[in-house]
């Protein structure tokens, strides 16, 4: 069951997309809170692999928790220009080639909110990709 919080509206990610064999493109559907956004602890990134590599920081088996984020030392995310909906996420490793990835985000509040608790992917969301 859902609680008041996750139910508060939330931007969507609609797209995550491969630039390059580091980095991410992530376009939300509308403004984002860039602190939440930017805070690269509030994304997973689960790989169908037996065990995550490189960019992913969970399986598919695997549930998503505090524990398994994306960690500081992998990588960041930065916006891209001033909408507060596009961002590129680097990482210091490549993404494995031929891998599908799921870019799962959490907890990332429209601008001007704070208190979001839930998933900010929809059933509509581009939020997977196959890396280069």
């Amino acid at each position: 069951m859902y609680d008041e919080r996750q139910m508060m509206p939330h931007p969507t990610l609609l797209e995550a997309r491969q630039i390059a064999p580091n980095q991410i493109m992530l376009t939300y559907d509308q403004p984002t809170d860039l602190v939440s956004a930017t805070n690269i602890s509030n994304y997973w990134i689960r790989s169908n692999m037996a065990t995550p590599g490189t960019v992913a920081s969970v399986g598919m088996g695997e549930m998503i928790t505090r524990e398994n984020t994306i960690r500081h030392e992998m990588g960041m995310i930065s916006p891209i220009d001033n909408s507060k909906m596009r961002f590129i996420m680097m990482f210091r490793a490549n993404a494995t080639s031929g891998v599908l990835h799921v870019v799962l985000p959490c907890f990332v509040n429209l601008e001007g909110r704070t208190g979001f608790t839930g998933g900010n992917w929809g059933p509509f969301s581009k939020n997977f990709f196959v890396a280069m």
